[in-house]
Parts: structure tokens; sequence; C-alpha cells
């Protein structure tokens, strides 16, 4: 996924006569920007926020044609991430104006316990510093610029430097300069947010960076584990929190798939191709039973003869998706359902192959994403089949069960193993489409992520960016608004074992 930014603030353009750059003065910029706004109450942090997302609307007659013409996304599409990208900034604008997400946390001491006195120890979350935000080509509003990276890295206290996508200059430049000016207007230093462009040197330089204190990346596989063995390496190593895709498999059921095969068969084509492939939630394999194999494979036929091949987001992407096509049109183990229409110059057009749960089994290459509108269809004969299909599976942001009750009510082994391969489990719906709000995870084990732990949707995502501190025997003076004995904030803090405000 990707994009980029702009305004009162340096853009650094990386280029071969420009090796010698040093980045500290940004990162300096971004440091003093740090220990001001980490101190900045919520309530301020809020108003700032909303500064972005109605800035970003004022804008959004500008804004959605220009990220179209970059993106070769629709109008349409653009339009409905606008809407998503401002939601998800006022939501975490409500989440730090609350205040409670710092998980303050205190225990009184009491000097007259013996054999040892007790100190007063008091917890909650503090921001970890300079973000390292990479933009995402396939979302030019939603995970780049202003996207969820930014704004929980911000809504945190963190300063941001976001490393621009180069898929779309132009959208990025321009909510870049709605983020600055938001930024101008809140009377915060210019340093909080920064964009830097250019190409994979330069990520690695802001990466290696010693004042650098976390990454987050959305992408491939192969940019996501580069970026977290360069953090790792680093002589103080710091978290890289890379979503790196998934196939998002979907096993079906037969009661379920017999009850309405074109149902399903319409509902996974949709969602196949939705965006021409190109989310990360896009179901890449779906595991069908040996007595609806033909059934099933012939409606699906079906959905996708009607399907209007849709452009890809950059002529690079259309290359690597024929080019694992027809890799994958090499190997004998595949039968193909629907192969794509000739090799297109922007165009993804969809196919769909199918393959024996037993040969399925051997080779992990066959649980690799192709990113674009291609699926691998798994044919098992048995549940025992299901079992070890489940024990095999690599990490997923997704897995999807289409299943009727009763068929589930002795499936909790199964259920088990697969809770333990994905971060969001669906048992109705497709995987596409991910709810911005409190309860969503959208994250999962390696390697759909990096951290299994974190969550790149949600409000959660902003416990990315800080870290726990205690402070022990502190003068209430000195404690932070959430801690101080008043409660000055009025938020929910749990104060000697009890949830309290």
């Amino acid at each position: 996924m990707g994009i980029n930014g702009k305004m009162h603030f340096i853009i650094f353009y990386f280029t071969s006569n420009q090796k010698t750059m040093t980045y500290d003065p940004i990162f300096q910029k971004a440091q003093e920007a740090f220990f001001f706004y980490k101190n900045v109450p919520g309530k301020e942090k809020a108003a700032f926020l909303r500064k972005i997302a109605d800035g970003i609307e004022s804008e959004k007659t500008q804004l959605i044609p220009l990220a179209s013409e970059e993106s070769n996304l629709p109008e349409g599409r653009i339009t409905g991430e606008l809407g998503r990208t401002c939601g998800q900034i006022r939501l975490f604008a409500n989440l730090v104006e609350e205040g409670s997400w710092v998980e303050a946390t205190i225990d009184h001491g009491d000097p007259t316990r013996t054999p040892a006195a007790k100190p007063d120890l008091r917890r909650f979350l503090t921001p970890l510093g300079p973000v390292v935000v990479f933009g995402a080509s396939n979302f030019p509003l939603a995970f780049s610029t202003a996207g969820g990276d930014t704004v929980s890295a911000l809504a945190a206290g963190c300063p941001v430097l976001y490393k621009a996508h180069p898929a779309h200059p132009k959208t990025s430049t321009l909510v870049s300069s709605i983020i600055q000016k938001a930024v101008k207007d809140s009377a915060f230093p210019s340093g909080l947010f920064q964009q830097v462009e250019g190409g994979v040197e330069t990520g690695q330089a802001l990466v290696k960076h010693p004042m650098a204190k976390a990454v987050a990346f959305t992408g491939s596989h192969v940019g996501g584990k580069s970026l977290f063995d360069l953090a790792n390496q680093r002589e103080e190593p710091i978290p890289v929190f890379a979503e790196m895709g998934s196939v998002n498999p979907i096993f079906t059921f037969p009661k379920k798939l017999e009850n309405d095969i074109v149902g399903a068969a319409k509902s996974f084509v949709g969602s196949l191709t939705l965006g021409a492939g190109q989310f990360c939630t896009n179901p890449g394999l779906i595991f069908v039973p040996k007595s609806l194999e033909k059934e099933f494979a012939d409606a699906v036929k079906s959905e996708l003869e009607d399907i209007t091949a849709a452009p890809m987001l950059h002529e690079g992407i259309a290359e690597s998706y024929y080019s694992a096509l027809q890799y994958l049109q090499g190997r004998n183990e595949l039968a193909w359902v629907k192969v794509a229409a000739a090799k297109d110059l922007i165009k993804g057009h969809p196919a769909l192959a199918k393959i024996k749960s037993k040969d399925w089994l051997k080779d992990n290459k066959f649980q690799q994403e192709v990113f674009g509108a291609f699926a691998l269809m798994v044919v098992y004969k048995s549940e025992d089949e299901l079992l070890e299909i489940a024990q095999k599976l690599q990490g997923q942001l997704t897995v999807t069960i289409w299943a009727e009750e009763e068929e589930l009510k002795d499936q909790l082994y199964l259920i088990n193993l697969l809770e333990e391969k994905c971060g969001r489990m669906l048992y109705k719906g497709v995987p596409t489409g991910v709810e911005v709000g409190y309860a969503m995870h959208h994250g999962g084990p390696y390697p759909s992520t990096t951290d299994s732990r974190s969550t790149s949707v949600g409000v959660y995502s902003i416990k990315r960016f800080a870290r726990p501190i205690a402070l022990q025997d502190m003068p209430d003076i000195l404690l932070p608004d959430a801690l101080r004995e008043g409660n000055p904030l009025k938020i929910w803090r749990m104060v000697d074992g009890e949830f309290k405000k």
C-alpha cells in the first residue's frame, strides 16, 4: 500500500549526487517537537487532529480527482476512502480527548507496612518519540500521508517523519500541506510532521537514524521484512510495525456451500476482484470439499466471466502480477478454472486455479500472496485434511469460515488451530471491508505482520507508539495529569486494583 506529503517543512530528494546527505536536521526538529508535543493535553491534540480532518474535507474537490488520477482508482473509491480517512482521524481525536487509553494505574504506598514499607507506584503509557511512517501504494489516503499510521502516531504524542510513496506524489504533497497547516494553526513546532521523498536508500537511512524510535510500514513482505531486519541490526534496535499482506483463506463446509453455491461464488468473486485484487484482505485462497469441486468451480468461473478487468495501481504492479501468474502456469499441480486474458500493460485480468490439498501441503509457494485478482482453490477430501491444512497454514490477517452452525459444533480443535493463524476470524461475509472502530484488529501472526500483538486499524493502533513507564514515590506536583491524585483529567484509572474515575 502507499502515499506522500508537503508544506512549511523540509522536503528532501535523494538522488545519486546526494549520497552524503544527512538527515540529522529533520530528526533534530522532530526530537525538539517531541519534547513539546508529548506534554500537550489530550484535548489540544484532539483539536489538532480535527483540524487535519476538516482540512482534508475542505480540499476534497481537488484531492479526489488528483488521487484518482495518480492511483488509477475510480473517484467513487477515493471518495469512500476520503470519508474513511477523516472518520478514523476523528475517532482518534475522540480517544485522546477522553484520555483513558493511557492505562493510568495507581498503587498507593503504605509506609506502615512491615517488614518493608510499600512504595507509591504509578504507571501509564508515554509516547516513544519520532516515528518513521512509510506510505502505501494502494491506499493514497487511508494508509498514506494522513492515514492510520500517521494519525495513530500523532495521537500517541509522537512526531512523524513521513516517507512519501512515489506512486502518488501530488496527492501526498497536498495532504502534507494540510497537515502542516494544522500544525501551524495549532501553534505546534513545525518538526511535528515532516515529509521526506526518495527511494529505497532514503527509507533505509531514515530507519537507521539513531533518533528514530519506531517504524510503521504497509506493503510487500520483501519490503517489510527488509525494514524489520534493518531495524534489528541497529546499535539500538527499534520496533517495526509492518503489515505485509495475506492470502486470507476461506474455509467452506459442505452444507453451507450446498445451501447457496451460487451466492457463495458471487460473494467470493466480488471480494477477490474488489479493487482489482489490490487489497491486503482479498481472499487469495479458498478450501472447497471434493464433493462440490466441480459445481463451485463452474459457479465461480461463470461469475468471473462477467468481471471487467480494472486498471492496477501502476505498470510495475501489473508486471509483477502477470509474472506471478506465468510462474504458476508452469506448475503441473495446478488446473486452471479461469486463465487471465493476455498480459495487459495496466489492467489486472482475474484468474483462478485449483489444486488438490495433498499437493498444496507439499509446497509453501502455494501460500504466497499474488497481489491482484488471483486465487487458488484447494480441494479437500476430509476433515482430517482440513486439520493438516490448518497446521500448515502460515500467519494471516484474516481467516473466514463458511459453515452452518451444526457443522461447527464438533470443530473446536480446527477453530483453535485457525485462531492461532490469524488476527481476525470471520464466520460470515468476506474479509474485504475492514471496519474502523474500537474492536477491530488488523494484524496477524508472521508473515502477515512483524508483530502479531499490534493492529494498524482501529484505536488500539495507538499503543504501537507508546511504552509503559512506572513512577515511584514521585511528588504529586511533578506527576503527569493522568496520574495525579485528584484525577484532573477525569479519566478511568485502575486505583489499588479497582477501575475508578
